[in-house]
């Protein structure tokens, strides 16, 4: 970690993803001298390589526009790179580090064979208009393209980055590369190679985990009022899902505040989410605006203001602190799941960990949606479709696998289960066994 701070003083993020998995990690890698004679950790921590590039375009005014795109190309020892892209203004060199360096441990859990990477630029979409998403999407494909394939690098979508993103960028790389590849893209619509319960499956995985790890607790989701924070794809897919399983959501949040919904939301506020995300505003204020009756919108607050028994963030890194953590406890939350990437800085992490609140990390809890793009890449593979219900079957299987590989490792001498230490030490065996096996390249 020296090295690394040496190295890299101003990639904040790199280093706190790193420094979690290392503190995680120390007493298994020490059992193992053969990890430490090939450099294992130095070699794992430093991606294979990164691309950066000019995103010129022009606007709906006509005038010039330049961003910077980047692709990270973390680890392949397990499989082809794969990770999503990410159109955020705050893109960085050292967020997208962060994001494959994590994207490598949660796709060696979903037991598929699938390296960790991750780009984006920051480009922001808040409000462009479609035609210029399109121009920036084509803008950013024509430098990209010829760095990903089925078998090499794989992209997916992420904040910024739905199925509108991904057919532009899709449409772009089939000119270019004239070769209609639908493998080289997941996230993508139904009609054109993408896999039924793509848009859903973060949020549906990330229940599905939640239920895994409430259970042994003794406790089910049934009944629980639930806070979550977005209100983007990921926060979509959560709610639908808490809904079908009985949990009442009664707060969603965004940059402007939050929107306490004392019944729990509806079918039909939920289905109101995409509009809200469709027309770039980044506000959820809306939603109170379109469901005066339902939902009461406060400027400044997020979502840990209102009391709950189940935390759900997923919106972005490091979005809930040492004192939302307390706040939350204070208002009778008992169970944090992480479902955005590093949602929780460390210090509400220990806290929840010192303070008797169930607490998982998103490298599990969020893994469904990459794992769902990787059965989506099988399915381009083979040139089929499977129906929902078998794509929720193998959803359901992944995620019970991936909460028994962090009970595996995570179980303490107490007979508790850490989270945390359980899912990295479980991605790092399999990334590190199979780099010890494929020499040192």
């Amino acid at each position: 970690m020296a090295r690394l701070q040496a190295k890299y003083p101003g990639e904040s993020e790199y280093l706190q993803a790193v420094q979690e998995v290392l503190e995680s990690i120390e007493e298994v890698y020490n059992q193992h001298p053969e990890f430490e004679k090939s450099r294992i950790v130095e070699r794992m921590v430093e991606p294979d390589r990164i691309f950066s590039f000019r995103v010129t375009w022009v606007d709906d005014r006509g005038e010039v526009q330049t961003n910077t795109g980047y692709r990270v190309q973390f680890n392949s020892a397990i499989g082809p790179y794969k990770g999503g892209l990410r159109f955020h203004r705050a893109v960085t060199p050292s967020m997208l580090k962060f994001l494959g360096f994590e994207q490598t441990f949660k796709n060696a859990l979903t037991t598929l064979p699938m390296g960790g990477a991750k780009g984006g630029s920051d480009f922001d979409p808040k409000g462009k208009t479609d035609e210029e998403i399109m121009r920036f999407c084509q803008a950013f494909m024509l430098e990209l393209w010829n760095c990903i394939g089925p078998d090499q690098d794989i992209p997916a979508g992420d904040v910024g980055v739905g199925g509108r993103e991904i057919g532009y960028m899709y449409g772009m790389y089939k000119k270019l590369a004239r070769e209609y590849n639908t493998g080289v893209l997941t996230g993508k619509g139904a009609t054109w190679g993408g896999s039924i319960l793509r848009p859903e499956a973060t949020g549906f995985g990330a229940l599905y985990f939640t239920q895994n790890l409430l259970h042994p607790a003794g406790k089910d989701i049934k009944g629980c009022k639930v806070a979550v924070s977005g209100f983007g794809n990921v926060a979509w897919g959560a709610c639908i899902k808490a809904l079908e399983l009985g949990a009442k959501v009664v707060a969603i949040s965004g940059p402007d505040g939050v929107c306490a919904i004392p019944d729990g939301i509806t079918r039909e506020m939920i289905d109101y989410m995409l509009v809200m995300r469709a027309s770039n505003r980044d506000r959820v204020e809306d939603m109170a605006t379109k469901f005066p009756a339902a939902a009461h919108f406060t400027p400044g607050k997020k979502a840990w203001s209102i009391p709950c028994d189940i935390a759900l963030p997923c919106a972005f890194q490091n979005e809930l602190s040492e004192d939302d953590a307390k706040e939350l406890k204070a208002n009778g939350c008992w169970c944090c799941c992480e479902v955005s990437n590093m949602g929780c800085q460390p210090g509400a992490i220990h806290f929840f960990q010192h303070n008797g609140i169930l607490f998982a990390p998103g490298k599990a809890v969020n893994a469904g949606g990459v794992a769902t793009s990787g059965l989506e890449m099988t399915q381009n593979a083979e040139h089929i479709s499977w129906s929902g219900q078998e794509v929720d079957e193998k959803l359901h299987f992944i995620l019970k696998s991936i909460h028994e590989q962090c009970v595996k490792f995570g179980t303490q001498p107490d007979g508790s289960v850490d989270y945390v230490k359980g899912a990295n030490i479980a991605g790092f065996m399999k990334v590190a066994t199979a780099m010890l096996e494929q020499g040192v390249v």
